[in-house]
């Protein structure tokens, strides 16, 4: 009796220890089959959101028509790190455009551009630099110390550079970016915004299509050791033929791509990445989803710059402050124009110089992020201008928020007037930003804009800064004359081969004028050309388009390049 009882006891025993047993293994295995469950849905999230941080910005661009197909923070103020490298290109490219420099030229290294923290090619003091090695380091390795290099070639110094690059900025419309450095290290003043970005990114391609090219090289060979291009869309997304990549750490990973499908084409912005895994990666979703989007017909005009549209005479305003952010931007197609902050309402008008004196006394030395005054207080030259009915600005501008024919109809005529030379000396110093810190200049003007009347004829001041050595100084340079008098015919010569226009005049005197000025700049290149003047009507006003005809293509071409050089704005077309 007593074998038979301990036997079940112990075999009742056995049977709940294994039970026990198999319920902990049971909730062992489950636990961590949700444990595992759970990390993964943590992952696919913070994946799904690792690029929408407080950095994050983005802008899709249709290149054929200027439309907006997408677009999130794109007026907030960023740093552009590397992206400041495309900057410095595009003033590169203008020098070899105008044969200042060539492919081959060399460039000699200084200890500054040595010094350079990396990425960089290792440069030292002394040596010299191929220009084509140049633009390669940058656009692969993007090569810091090249960068420099670059820069002092052109301007003698990084911080000459730096204002000449602003300058640019202001003319091409990119009305938050301040430039401090030609490669993009970090500096608390060097700011830009997606919006900004793309505008560079459809300009260079216009205004340089032979030397854009450079942004396409996969790999660079420099003294045996091969450099690989830091774009891992380049050759992997369809149609990326571009640009650039960016990064430091208070910006996050950026990037400018520019791609074509077909006839269709796009500039995509995106900055402030979480790395470049997440940031690539919202590029090709932003790339696929909105390039269908994108027209299949170029109805925009290239991107110029302001000082190749016409504009009256100039009246000296200041920069209001701008406004705060918006919160939100549509999602449908709108046209691109460059940030637009506008001045209070009920603010009174005061003097240009009580205001200067008053931000020099009351802002630190460093601008405001965003602002789009010039770095420093300067002195500057004015000049008076008779009281008159205001006129109308036209431009050459995709940027234009007008109606798709009007702008079309503009695109041809624009090209710059008599008031608007300068000389030599004060095309190289930095202008201000366009007035009340608006593109107004080239007719891009908000909705707000274009329903009320200007109180005043008011435009972009000439503005050259300056030492007040001399009283001379103040003096505004006399116009440029004919030494002999040119016959100018009222209508267009038959068989007028090629054409250059040099402007459009809403008086004849001013279209005769402009050609006797282009006349004594290129005389040579100009001298079987025929000078005449073609009238044509906009709306309720006549025009006066200023042309020489006569020409071959390269003839034109080469006169065209010339008077460029001499500050004539002017463009080529087949008769």
């Amino acid at each position: 009796m007593f074998r038979v009882t301990t036997g079940a006891s112990l075999g009742l025993r056995c049977g709940l220890a294994v039970l026990a047993c198999t319920v902990a293994v049971l909730s062992l295995s489950s636990t961590d089959a949700d444990a595992r469950g759970k990390r993964k849905f943590f992952k696919r999230n913070t994946a799904a959101t690792s690029t929408m941080d407080a950095r994050y910005a983005d802008i899709v661009v249709d290149a054929n028509t200027g439309d907006v197909l997408h677009a999130t923070n794109a007026d907030a103020i960023r740093y552009p790190a590397s992206l400041t490298k495309i900057m410095t290109l595009y003033l590169l490219f203008e020098q070899l455009e105008a044969g200042r420099v060539k492919l081959d030229t060399q460039m000699e290294v200084s200890e500054h551009a040595a010094s350079q923290a990396p990425t960089k090619l290792g440069l030292r003091p002394g040596q010299t630099l191929m220009v084509e090695d140049a633009i390669k380091a940058l656009v692969t390795k993007s090569a810091n110390d090249a960068s420099v290099v670059i820069a002092e070639h052109i301007a003698g110094s990084e911080d000459e550079f730096a204002r000449l690059m602003t300058r640019k900025a202001r003319a091409l419309r990119m009305t938050r970016t301040v430039y401090r450095n030609a490669n993009g290290l970090p500096d608390p003043g060097q700011v830009t915004t997606a919006r900004d970005q793309a505008l560079l990114g459809l300009a260079i391609q216009d205004r340089f299509p032979r030397y854009y090219r450079y942004f396409a090289t996969q790999s660079f060979v420099y003294r045996g050791v091969r450099m690989s291009n830091h774009n891992r869309l380049l050759g992997r997304v369809p149609g990326v033929h571009g640009i650039k990549t960016g990064y430091i750490r208070a910006s996050g990973f950026n990037l400018v791509s520019a791609v074509q499908r077909g006839d269709r084409r796009i500039v995509a912005v995106v900055l402030g990445g979480a790395s470049a895994g997440s940031r690539d990666a919202k590029m090709r979703s932003l790339i696929d989803q909105k390039i269908v989007l994108a027209s299949t017909t170029r109805t925009a005009p290239k991107i110029v710059e302001v000082a190749d549209a016409a504009a009256p005479k100039p009246v000296l305003v200041a920069a209001p402050t701008p406004r705060p952010e918006p919160q939100a931007r549509p999602e449908k197609p709108v046209r691109l124009a460059a940030a637009n902050p506008p001045a209070k309402a009920e603010a009174p008008q005061r003097k240009p110089e009580a205001r200067t004196a008053e931000r020099s006394a009351k802002e630190p030395e460093q601008p405001v992020p965003g602002s789009t005054e010039p770095i420093k207080p300067l002195l500057v030259k004015t000049f008076s201008v008779k009281a008159g009915n205001p006129k109308t600005v036209t431009a050459l501008s995709m940027l234009s928020p007008e109606p798709l024919a009007a702008r079309t109809a503009l695109s041809t005529d624009a090209s710059g007037s008599a008031e608007n030379a300068r000389t030599e000396t004060e095309s190289e110093r930095l202008p201000p930003p366009p007035p009340g810190a608006r593109p107004g200049v080239l007719g891009v003007l908000s909705a707000k804009d274009m329903t009320q009347p200007p109180a005043q004829p008011v435009v972009t001041a000439s503005v050259t800064p300056m030492v007040p050595t001399t009283s001379s100084a103040m003096t505004a340079p006399a116009p440029v004359k004919s030494s002999a008098p040119l016959s100018i015919s009222d209508r267009k010569p038959r068989g007028s081969g090629w054409i250059i226009q040099v402007g459009a005049f809403e008086a004849p005197d001013e279209a005769r004028e402009k050609l006797a000025d282009a006349k004594s700049k290129a005389g040579n290149l100009l001298k079987g050309a025929e000078p005449y003047t073609e009238v044509y009507a906009k709306g309720d006003k006549r025009f006066y388009r200023a042309r020489f005809a006569g020409l071959n293509e390269s003839a034109a071409e080469q006169a065209c390049k010339e008077l460029k050089r001499s500050k004539i704005a002017c463009f080529t077309t087949r008769n």
